[in-house]
């Protein structure tokens, strides 16, 4: 039994060690990716049975002392794969599309297509000849007033737009050629989370809370609060800034190095056991 358990103790060290693998290769090859957040994978040993149970000593200075449990672990599996949600540094870019969130909140946006709400920490946003705000995807970014995605329109009484500007609170002015007032469009608000590990990951930078519909009600696991008049309690907003990936790369490779050992370490049980195995059976002949 105990050689039967040392293959399945190899077993899941690989398929666990090589889970392990996957994430830390993820994190590094996203280390320059907008508003990535790196992930962390945390182990828990597998119970497979007890070879005696502890027993109670007898009272007294004679008395026979009381034995100890003998039991034999069944190896390794993953215990949990959560994202890191803390602060990326906020660079420098310039581009008036580009938003930085100093702070816990994410960008709100809307997918036309699935008719869905979706939250991203990536602010590299662009500006289309119709006014929207849309992430590279073409998902629009949603506002205060303009639920299903903020328009800055192109013209005002027949005025180009010349610029615009975006505050920490997320307050949206555009800019008219020949106007000295500007404009006041809406207002980004952030979204936060009571659990952001709830909310599940799809591709292009995006976040999906599980079980939310269009309408945007609440999610068990995912309680959403919108910013709104507290839009510094979920973070600021720095326009012509983008958050950076916060992957830290010496951690990882340093993570990359003791997930190989222990692989190789793992492979060589069941390289040994396999060994003994062919041992016993040769005792046979």
């Amino acid at each position: 039994m105990a050689l039967l358990n040392s293959f399945t103790s190899g077993i899941s060290a690989v398929k666990t060690f090589g889970k392990s693998l996957e994430v830390i290769g993820d994190n590094i090859a996203n280390v320059n990716t907008t508003g990535f957040k790196g992930s962390r994978m945390t182990n828990q040993d597998n119970f497979s049975q007890t070879l005696e149970r502890s027993s109670a000593g007898v009272a007294g200075a004679a008395g026979a002392s009381g034995t100890n449990a003998m039991q034999v672990g069944g190896g390794t599996s993953v215990a949990s794969i959560s994202q890191q949600f803390t602060q990326g540094v906020l660079s420098t870019t310039g581009g008036p599309a580009d938003l930085g969130v100093a702070g816990k909140g994410f960008f709100k946006v809307y997918n036309t297509e699935s008719t869905e709400y979706l939250y991203t920490r990536a602010g590299d946003f662009r500006l289309d000849d119709a006014g929207h705000l849309l992430t590279n995807q073409g998902l629009k970014l949603v506002g205060a007033t303009q639920t299903t995605g903020i328009t800055i329109p192109p013209l005002n009484a027949n005025k180009p737009l010349a610029s615009y500007s975006i505050d920490n609170a997320g307050y949206i002015k555009a800019y008219y050629s020949g106007n000295t007032a500007p404009v006041k469009i809406d207002q980004i608000l952030l979204t936060t989370f009571s659990d952001p590990n709830a909310l599940e990951r799809v591709s292009g930078n995006l976040l999906k809370n599980p079980g939310v519909n269009g309408a945007d009600a609440g999610a068990a696991g995912a309680n959403l609060a919108t910013a709104g008049a507290t839009a510094t309690q979920a973070g600021e907003i720095k326009q012509g800034t983008l958050e950076l990936s916060n992957v830290d790369l010496t951690q990882q490779f340093s993570d990359l190095i003791l997930a190989q050992r222990a692989f190789q370490a793992g492979s060589r049980i069941i390289t040994v056991s396999d060994s003994v195995m062919e041992e016993i059976i040769n005792l046979k002949r």
